[in-house]
């Protein structure tokens, strides 16, 4: 089953139980329905999504339809209200940025922490061959590829060149808890400026 596969019967499931939920929302109210919402819907979409990073935007667009949906839900808002808003209001970031998000917590759980050990050793910091001023920037060495197919989906690829991406106090960072909130809002910023 290929991930394409993978997001159709992730889209099929999540909307069957977001009529349930949308049946039942006028018998709750918003906290009660955001709960139903993280509990079935975003849980899903979380689940192993840094493994959907490099999937073609019709794939991802799919699961921000979902996103949509439930926010529409949560706000009771009508499909012809704009979901920008409404997912600022929320405080949601987009589909693309959960995943960045889940690579980027990754990165720095192996880069900084050291763990776990098995993707540790895929990200190496970038040492370069002469001095430069970019040297005490903590960059990760982002591997050479040949052909940008699915070499480019690998963590070790992605994870170093989204690393390098980030400003220097969030690479600067040292604790996990300072970090986990420094990076959502980086990408809230980036996601709705």
């Amino acid at each position: 089953m290929t991930l394409e596969h993978h997001v159709t019967n992730l889209c099929r499931s999540a909307n069957c139980q977001l009529r349930k939920i949308s049946q039942m929302r006028k018998y709750l109210d918003s906290k009660s329905c955001e709960i139903l919402v993280h509990a079935f819907i975003t849980s899903r979409l979380d689940f192993l999504n840094s493994l959907l990073h490099g999937l073609p935007e019709s794939a991802i667009q799919k699961l921000q339809k979902i996103q949509n949906t439930a926010a529409r839900i949560v706000k009771r808002k009508g499909r012809n209200c704009h979901i920008t808003p409404i997912l600022k209001e929320l405080h949601w970031l987009p589909i693309s940025s959960r995943i960045q998000y889940k690579l980027l917590l990754l990165a720095f759980r192996a880069y900084a922490l050291g763990e776990p050990k098995y993707l540790s050793q895929l990200l190496l910091p970038y040492i370069p061959t002469r001095p430069l001023r970019s040297s005490c920037k903590s960059y990760l060495s982002v591997p050479k590829l040949r052909l940008k197919t699915y070499g480019c989906r690998s963590f070790q690829y992605c994870a170093s060149s989204l690393w390098n991406s980030l400003p220097d106090d969030l690479r600067a960072c040292s604790q996990l808890s300072v970090f986990k909130g420094l990076l959502k809002t980086h990408l809230f910023n980036t996601a709705y400026t």
